[in-house]
């Protein structure tokens, strides 16, 4: 376990949300089966965000971060029976999962080239990996781990198919924590990863390109839920390049 002050900011984001969330959810369903079933589900997915950002270890990060996509794809596909749920429950999983694999070789290129996997010894050796032969290769993965998680261009389309979930999971996870952790992780590695022209030039030409675009694909929408998702990836779009 790693808590500084970043740790706990999204610690408290998730518990505070989530409480809410929890409390909407038990008046959302009127079946008690389907509550039950639900709340099981969005515990296992609080506890698998709560690990990501307490993380000591990347490859505890690593399992915490593919914990939320597996388990996402259950709350996206809760309503099994229809088609939309189904497909963007897929097309979510495809995404954030492929992604979490290009983290993975990144998480261990950055262990191998400190030596350790330990997140301390990671953040104590930033100008180790900035000189690295390896570095590219390390930005490259971690970016594109970060910007799947958070529906960053080209990736942007998964998140508004997501929102065929029930409205808890749908305010909960693609509003308020699973999209924010690849904004965690980037804030998170920023100390030894940032402050190089790939790094700068990456963040904020995605992320303005993101938030422009998907400004524009909200006006479109005539769903409400369509529109929330849209707005909430510009959103993370202006977070990423700030």
């Amino acid at each position: 376990v790693y808590l500084d002050g970043l740790a706990l900011l999204f610690t408290l984001l998730v518990t505070g949300i989530g409480a809410a969330v929890m409390l909407y959810a038990g008046y959302y369903f009127e079946d008690a089966q389907q509550a039950s079933r639900f709340n099981v589900m969005l515990l296992g997915f609080t506890s698998s965000m709560l690990a990501l950002v307490m993380a000591g270890n990347l490859i505890t990060l690593f399992i915490a971060w593919e914990l939320t996509s597996v388990i996402s794809f259950l709350l996206i596909s809760f309503k099994g029976k229809e088609e939309a749920a189904r497909s963007g429950a897929s097309q979510a999983l495809m995404i954030t999962g492929g992604g979490g694999l290009a983290l993975f070789v990144g998480l261990l290129l950055m262990g191998s080239a400190v030596g350790s996997l330990e997140l301390a010894d990671i953040l104590a050796s930033g100008d180790v990996l900035r000189e690295h032969a390896w570095y590219t290769g390390i930005v490259i993965l971690v970016l594109l781990g970060a910007f799947t998680k958070s529906a960053q261009f080209p990736f942007h389309f998964w998140l508004p198919g997501a929102m065929s979930a029930p409205t808890p999971a749908s305010s909960f996870l693609h509003s308020a924590t699973m999209v924010k952790a690849g904004i965690y992780l980037l804030a998170r590695f920023y100390p030894v990863l940032g402050d190089t022209p790939l790094w700068e030039s990456g963040l904020v030409g995605i992320g303005l390109i993101t938030m422009l675009l998907s400004a524009l694909l909200a006006l479109r929408q005539r769903d409400l839920k369509g529109i929330l998702a849209y707005s909430t990836v510009s959103q993370l779009g202006a977070l990423v390049a700030l």
